[in-house]
């Protein structure tokens, strides 16, 4: 995928999260995204895009890619900041992550290589082409990816669910 296709843009929901979810909060967390995801397909959103990292992202996409089995005519489609996003991570990761590749519907690379904004574009075209933001978003408190594009997903229109808590996202 060279670009978004932008009349996909009203059947699509885009996802972001943190790196770690508790081990005492997963099985909770999985239970809530399917659910959303499902209520989404309900609602005539078929598109689901995922950045690829680790933690949610993945969790995300794999949960796309069960729910497909259920209703083939949803994708995943993943937007990554750069081609070199895994270096530095555990076999395993690249593994399950390599899986996650072959199995989207499509895949765009934001930016060619790495560099200091090439997660920030990735973020901002995760919500630039969905109505929809499915977070996991847990750490107010802490700045990071997840509440940049919370906020920038906020201020975009975009309905925003967060599965991790009761945090209202509408008001960081």
């Amino acid at each position: 995928m060279n670009s978004f296709d932008v009349s996909l843009k009203t059947k699509t929901c885009c996802f972001t999260g943190h790196r770690k979810i508790p081990a005492s909060e997963l099985h909770s967390i999985k239970r809530k995204l399917k659910s959303e995801v499902i209520s989404l397909i309900d609602k005539g959103i078929s598109v689901f895009i995922t950045g690829g990292a680790l933690g949610f992202d993945t969790l995300a996409a794999l949960t796309v890619l069960k729910i497909k089995r259920r209703f083939p005519d949803t994708r995943l489609f993943l937007a990554l900041p750069c081609m070199e996003q895994t270096k530095g991570w555990k076999d395993e990761d690249i593994k399950i992550y390599k899986q996650i590749l072959k199995k989207a519907d499509s895949v765009f690379y934001v930016s060619k290589h790495y560099d200091t904004d090439c997660m920030k574009k990735r973020n901002r075209y995760l919500v630039d082409n969905s109505i929809y933001c499915i977070t996991y978003f847990a750490k107010p408190l802490n700045p990071s990816g997840t509440m940049y594009t919370v906020k920038y997903a906020n201020r975009k229109g975009l309905t925003v669910t967060n599965i991790a808590s009761k945090i209202q996202i509408n008001k960081i």
